[in-house]
């Protein structure tokens, strides 16, 4: 679901930044190759996060969600010089996808791949991060948000998509929609969550921006 019209979409997007041409390379293969080729990040949203990392300026980066890896090459953009990126993912048939193009990118030496559950994993990653992605299965996300917190550096970013879960967010829950009450759950912790500043996007299908308060 698109909360704008194309049209206003397309000439958003027609007047940011230019992808680069491996990750074109990647979205391409991905709709080609992928079932929910949706699920990729895609250009604007890809440009959006690479200029948020470089503002951010990281030195760890968590992402939870790896998909076919399109976002953590965005994400990698912005990272320090001897800055490491790590990304899980559960889902095992897409790991050489991903590492194909991680490999052909100039961040093969700072992305480090996991596959299994985030849950498991991030306990066992012994530093604190700058900036996480949250792009994964959703009834997970409010157990992600406070495993993450306690390794998060102060003034550290958060960001959460697909908030806004196609509109769904304004109906009734339907019988068994464990991912709708999940991110209903989420959005309302991070709005009332004192230990965070939190502003949620319209982009696409809803991207949450939320800063650890120093």
């Amino acid at each position: 679901m698109e909360f704008l019209s194309e049209s206003i979409i397309e000439y958003c997007e027609n007047h940011s930044e230019k992808e680069p041409d491996y990750l074109a390379k990647l979205n391409r293969e991905t709709h080609q190759k992928v079932l929910q080729p949706r699920m990729l990040s895609g250009h604007y949203q890809g440009r959006l996060l690479s200029l948020i990392s470089k503002l951010v300026n990281p030195k760890h980066i968590l992402e939870i969600g790896t998909y076919t890896g399109y976002s953590a090459l965005c994400l990698a953009e912005g990272l320090q010089a001897k800055g490491i990126l790590h990304t899980i993912d559960i889902n095992e048939e897409l790991f050489d996808f991903q590492q194909k193009y991680f490999q052909e990118s100039a961040f093969k030496d700072q992305i480090i791949q996991h596959l299994g559950d985030a849950t498991a994993i991030i306990p066992q990653l012994d530093l604190s991060f700058d900036l996480v992605f949250i792009d994964a299965d959703k009834p997970n996300y409010p157990k992600y948000f406070e495993i993450i917190m306690e390794k998060m550096n102060p003034g550290g970013l958060i960001l959460s998509d697909n908030v806004l879960w196609s509109g769904k967010v304004l109906e009734e829950v339907k019988k068994n929609d464990t991912s709708t009450e999940a991110l209903l759950k989420y959005n309302k912790m991070l709005a009332e969550d004192e230990r965070v500043e939190t502003v949620v996007l319209p982009l696409r299908d809803g991207l949450t921006l939320s800063r650890v308060k120093n």
